[in-house]
């Protein structure tokens, strides 16, 4: 008798460890939080009646299930490997239902393919999440983190964890240039319009400061007349087009120019700028530095350069996607998305202002509690 309950006392003890290493491990990894567009969603418009989805083949062939999982890639996209980065597992749409319990202290993505900055741009795509939604949802969440673990927990995990924002391409690809003497490009010439993006942008990123966010990691645009869509609509000599890289090119770095004036404003480095125009021109000017074959032509897609039209099942799809720098006519592949994080994880001023990720993360040290 006395032996059983000493076996008894081991196993509960066993089992006590267990559980309390398991919850350290939900705990330890920092919490994440996606913002944006197609670059970042993870599966949110999966849940929405609107044709700027990624949920049907041959999306998501490199997964191991080699499905579509919501992601605009063959496999990972930008947050996934920031969430491997931190050790992290890969976090859930927002509008998912398996988003709950201690899933809820992993973070969540409230990104929707289509949106910008603006909410009439990708008014074409009908429903999807535009950012005053997106923070709406980043509210709802916090009432429901805060029901699992009170609010001062809630509190201490939303100001320590890291927050991607992604949006702005699609303000220029499905909204000024989308046709000719389109309403807002009737509105303003190029150069206000930048600035008009720029101011509202900054409001964006004001609204997630007071919702809690305090190490925030915002992209810049691509090189938006480099990607093969547009090399296929405007392109007639595979140049990139010129008018969406002077976009590019007036945008990226007034948006650099207003995270530092934010940062001063705050007294603290809460945002870091990531130059993405810079590091994709690197595949386009020297796409074999990268192990790439084309920079030009998308992995999956038809028409010149595989730019026109969606990546279906009746496309044209490359047997190797990891010599492609894009997937589809606007997206990067899984490596290209790898190498990207990289560059966020470890670049030189070159490439990230004030600094890059991981010195942000450097700054401080999370609690193991």
């Amino acid at each position: 008798m006395a032996s059983s309950l000493a076996l008894v006392s081991w196993l509960v003890l066993v089992l006590t460890l267990a559980m309390a290493v398991s919850k350290t491990q939900v705990e330890a990894a920092r919490a994440f939080f996606v913002f944006g567009d197609s670059l970042v969603d993870n599966g949110n418009n999966n849940y929405l009646a609107t044709t700027a989805r990624a949920d049907s083949p041959p999306y998501g062939i490199d997964t191991p299930g080699r499905r579509p999982t919501g992601r605009f890639s063959n496999g990972k996209n930008i947050p996934d490997f920031i969430s491997e980065a931190l050790g992290s597992e890969p976090l859930l749409p927002y509008l998912s239902p398996e988003l709950n319990g201690d899933r809820l202290l992993v973070g969540a993505n409230f990104a929707s393919a289509g949106i910008g900055i603006l909410n009439d741009t990708g008014i074409q795509f009908i429903n999807i999440i535009r950012m005053f939604r997106q923070f709406e949802y980043f509210q709802e969440y916090q009432g429901r983190l805060a029901n699992l673990v009170g609010t001062t927990k809630a509190q201490r995990i939303v100001s320590e964890a890291l927050v991607l924002i992604t949006v702005g391409g699609n303000d220029f690809v499905n909204n000024y240039f989308l046709v000719p003497f389109s309403a807002r490009s009737r509105q303003f010439s190029l150069p206000d319009y930048v600035r008009y993006l720029i101011s509202e942008y900054r409001k964006l990123l004001m609204r997630l400061y007071e919702l809690g966010a305090r190490k925030v990691l915002v992209t810049g645009t691509g090189p938006l007349g480099c990607v093969p869509a547009e090399l296929a609509m405007r392109s007639p000599n595979g140049q990139c087009a010129a008018e969406l890289q002077r976009a590019a090119g007036l945008f990226n770095p007034q948006l650099v120019q207003m995270i530092n004036g934010l940062n001063s404003d705050l007294g603290a480095n809460v945002f870091i700028a990531a130059n993405t125009q810079q590091q994709t021109n690197d595949f386009i000017s020297n796409p074999g530095a990268f192990g790439f074959t084309t920079s030009k032509i998308a992995c999956c897609g038809q028409g010149p350069y595989n730019g026109l039209g969606l990546c279906t099942i009746a496309s044209n799809l490359c047997p190797n996607r990891d010599l492609y720098a894009f997937w589809d006519p606007f997206h990067p592949s899984e490596k290209a998305n790898r190498i990207i994080v990289n560059m966020i994880l470890r670049g030189s001023t070159n490439y990230m202002s004030p600094m890059n990720l991981s010195s942000l993360l450097a700054l401080d040290t999370i609690p193991r509690t």
